[in-house]
């Protein structure tokens, strides 16, 4: 699905040419899941690649060199990216949250350093669906020195949400933007989402999304499980692709678990699982379902992005505001019951407001490009098109599956892929994690 005709767009002065893009790797380099494994190339969760491949392909305009920066924060580094490129771009995901704050400290660092434009594209901060704050007042203060910083670089940042502006106006900021997410903007300012089939039954194909952390998804999960032959988790985490490979459980797995953590699971013991290390194929793959559900905000989004309906099930302020502001259908999980049937979800999905704002807000998406001097794809007759068939011509690796032999997680073949496995790892560390650092690694 690939939007042929220009959007019209605020036309982009000075725009820039030379972009150091914040991803763990580009869309065409091709990697092989244990590869992806031992160096996290997919930063945790393959969900950020869907949206930081979205914004790869969303910048690729004509005579415009994207690389990557490998996720590699090296604030000492700074003289060299002001003089290599003309702006720093940063798709962010719940970025304002605990676990992230040394990173956003060190980020804050390298963007005092810089004397090119910072661009934000589409930050969260992690609250609770009541737009809570608690859990991240200790980080405030970091927050406060990252938008600071930002700001001074940039006109407004651009946030997910009405979450995190209404988070951000209290810590006394007005420059923000709320442009959503640039997952959502894969195939420009139209998304064509229908039903391919009136109700869903035991013959439907149905996808699962799981945040194996959320323990409420274990009863969901396994009530779907015995309802629907077909079903189909489609993991994300990194802790789960290193499970499908040599049958690591996940920290607290048990075999009692009713959430898929454990090689025992159901979903695993009957090989219903699927990992992708890239978000093209699993997209692809996703076309052949009828209908997907859960509580991976980016795993609805590839679903929606395949065409095919989704429902998200909110869990907390980063999953809800982006629900929100697409009007992608949604409940809050904690109203959802144990014995929750997909069903009920498909039925009652409606995807008129998706569909009726999505070319409004991909103009707001493109006007904050615009007045951030970056052009976009989808301006130029044809470009999207050429980005497109690089892609179809791009052979990916396809879906992890379970590995393991018959003999199961606890035979001697898998303790010796655990110590290879283990083995690279350290090397990979050694080498500084990822493949090096953006310098000399322009890529279109």
């Amino acid at each position: 699905m690939t939007r042929v005709e220009p959007a019209s767009a605020p036309e982009v002065q000075h725009a820039v040419k030379r972009i150091l893009l914040r991803a763990p790797k580009g869309p065409f380099e091709v990697c092989s899941a244990e590869d992806t494994l031992d160096r996290n190339l997919i930063a945790e969760n393959s969900g950020n690649l869907v949206f930081i491949h979205a914004a790869w392909k969303l910048l690729s305009a004509p005579g415009v060199e994207i690389s990557p920066d490998r996720l590699v924060v090296q604030p000492d580094a700074a003289d060299e990216i002001n003089e290599q490129f003309d702006a720093y771009v940063i798709p962010l995901a719940n970025a304002f949250r605990l676990q992230y704050q040394a990173a956003l400290v060190r980020t804050t660092e390298l963007v005092r350093r810089l004397r090119i434009p910072v661009v934000v594209l589409g930050v969260g901060a992690q609250g609770t669906v009541d737009h809570g704050w608690d859990a991240i007042r200790p980080i405030d203060g970091a927050v406060k020195d990252f938008v600071s910083a930002v700001l001074d670089r940039s006109p407004t940042i651009g946030v997910r949400g009405e979450a995190t502006r209404e988070y951000l106006n209290g810590l006394g900021f007005r420059d923000v933007d709320v442009i959503g997410c640039p997952s959502m903007f894969m195939w420009g300012d139209t998304i064509d989402v229908e039903r391919k089939t009136a109700v869903i039954d035991e013959r439907s194909n149905v996808a699962i999304t799981i945040s194996p952390y959320r323990a409420a998804m274990g009863n969901v999960a396994m009530a779907a499980h015995g309802r629907y032959p077909r079903l189909t988790y489609f993991a994300q985490d990194l802790p789960t692709l290193g499970l499908l490979f040599d049958g690591t459980p996940l920290p607290g797995g048990t075999p009692e678990s009713l959430l898929p953590v454990h090689p025992s699971h159901p979903f695993f013991r009957e090989h219903r699982t699927r990992f992708y290390v890239d978000p093209w194929p699993w997209i692809e793959d996703l076309r052949n379902f009828d209908f997907s559900f859960g509580t991976r905000i980016h795993g609805s989004i590839a679903a929606l992005l395949a065409g095919t309906p989704a429902v998200v099930l909110a869990h907390d302020s980063r999953t809800l505001e982006l629900a929100r502001y697409f009007d992608i259908p949604h409940r809050l999980l904690r109203d959802v019951p144990p014995d929750l049937d997909p069903a009920d979800l498909y039925a009652d999905a409606d995807f008129t407001a998706l569909h009726a704002g999505h070319a409004e807000r991909f103009e707001t998406f493109v006007r904050y490009l615009a007045r951030n001097g970056l052009d976009h794809v989808f301006a130029h007759d044809g470009a999207a098109v050429d980005f497109e068939r690089r892609i179809h011509d791009t052979a990916y690796p396809a879906s992890v599956e379970q590995w393991w032999p018959e003999g199961g997680a606890g035979t001697a073949r898998l303790a010796a892929r655990r110590l290879r496995r283990q083995a690279r790892r350290a090397v990979a560390r050694l080498r500084g994690g990822r493949s090096g650092s953006f310098a000399g690694r322009r890529r279109r």
